[in-house]
């Protein structure tokens, strides 16, 4: 299967996905899963950044218009985005590991440690910033927190899950003939 053909059928996955199974889940209104944005998190390392963002952007967007929101997915999604290749570079082990594999993965973050640390820190700051945007205040700094932080851990879980239910092959690419 051709990357673009995987991607777009990602795409569209996350975004039903979300839609149409994770976004009927309420607990207390303090529990929200989203695991569309993992689409992002899942991009090839070759893509450019510009490309990223406005790869994330038609997700957010697509996402916003389904739930007929005024773009809260949409700028969580280019956030995470434009964040990502500072936090590949950051938490990658070896210089040009992330030429030697195409896409995020364990294998290409050198265990599982580093790319769980990767996967939380791209997580809370969406959730943060989507859920800082939907409330637009800090009026109640507490329910904020509870909000991002169980939100998080849910999402974290069913990234898990997903990861273990979808094992993407990932070759090293040498630069040998």
């Amino acid at each position: 299967m051709s990357v673009l053909v995987k991607n777009i059928t990602r795409f569209i996955l996350f975004i039903l996905v979300q839609y149409f199974v994770l976004d009927q889940v309420h607990l207390h209104r303090l529990v929200t899963p989203y695991v569309y944005f993992l689409f992002v998190i899942w991009m090839p390392f070759s893509t450019n950044r510009s490309i990223q963002m406005l790869i994330a952007f038609a997700l957010g967007f697509t996402l916003d218009s389904f739930r007929h929101q005024p773009g809260f997915h949409t700028a969580a999604c280019v956030m995470i985005a434009y964040l990502r290749p500072f936090l590949v570079k950051l938490l990658i082990p070896q210089e040009g590991a992330d030429s030697n594999y195409d896409e995020p993965s364990p294998k290409s973050f050198g265990g599982i440690f580093p790319y769980f640390i990767f996967i939380s820190i791209l997580t809370i700051i969406h959730h943060g910033w989507l859920f800082l945007l939907e409330a637009w205040q800090f009026g109640n700094i507490w329910y904020f927190l509870v909000k991002t932080l169980l939100s998080t851990a849910v999402s974290l879980l069913m990234i898990i899950i997903a990861e273990l239910l979808f094992v993407r092959k990932q070759k090293f690419r040498t630069n040998t003939v």
